[in-house]
């Protein structure tokens, strides 16, 4: 088992530059241009990321009024006894609010509780598996349903969000059982 992880260990270090020489060698190969292919696709990318900067931009000031505005507070403890009949930790609300939404303001939620529970703590555990489990939602919407134009998401927000929501049950339910 160990020699396995060993042989793991060392190929991992040549996975990333194999994969940036391979690609452009299998690209001459093939005769493709792999400059300009390279530089069109870098285009279209700055083309997107232009058209998709307004949702971003309203996501994130959406979330940093909500936590300025001393909202996140007042709903966690408002919801604190409803949570505890489910089992699930008032502490973690704020991850299971912030997830869906984004990616880097979960990470900062993550970091603070790390900073007021400690990194052992079950509470952070259970964020960190929140984090690992589940999507930004409304990001990957923004992002994607942006890029390309589409304004009605018809289903996509429910499913994102009732899997979510199941994730973050789920990695309560996991720590608690492996780590409590």
């Amino acid at each position: 088992m160990e020699t396995l992880r060993e042989i793991i260990s060392l190929l991992s270090y040549f996975v990333l530059p194999l994969i940036l020489v391979g690609f452009p060698l299998y690209g001459l190969y093939k005769k493709v241009p792999v400059y300009e292919s390279f530089v069109e696709g870098a285009k279209e990318g700055f083309e997107v990321a232009v058209r998709i900067i307004p949702y971003l931009v309203a996501i994130l000031f959406a979330i940093g009024m909500f936590r300025a505005s001393g909202a996140m507070d007042f709903l966690t403890d408002a919801l604190r006894p409803v949570l505890a009949l489910i089992g699930f930790p008032a502490e973690v609300l704020p991850m299971a609010i912030v997830r869906p939404l984004t990616g880097s303001g979960s990470a900062g939620i993550v970091v603070d509780m790390i900073n007021t529970f400690g990194e052992d703590s079950l509470f952070v555990k259970m964020a960190a598996t929140m984090f690992g489990s589940t999507e930004t939602t409304f990001y990957v919407i923004a992002v994607y349903f942006g890029a390309v134009n589409i304004k009605k998401t018809r289903h996509a927000v429910p499913a994102g969000l009732i899997a979510d929501f199941a994730a973050m049950l789920v990695a309560v339910w996991v720590v608690r059982l492996l780590f409590a």
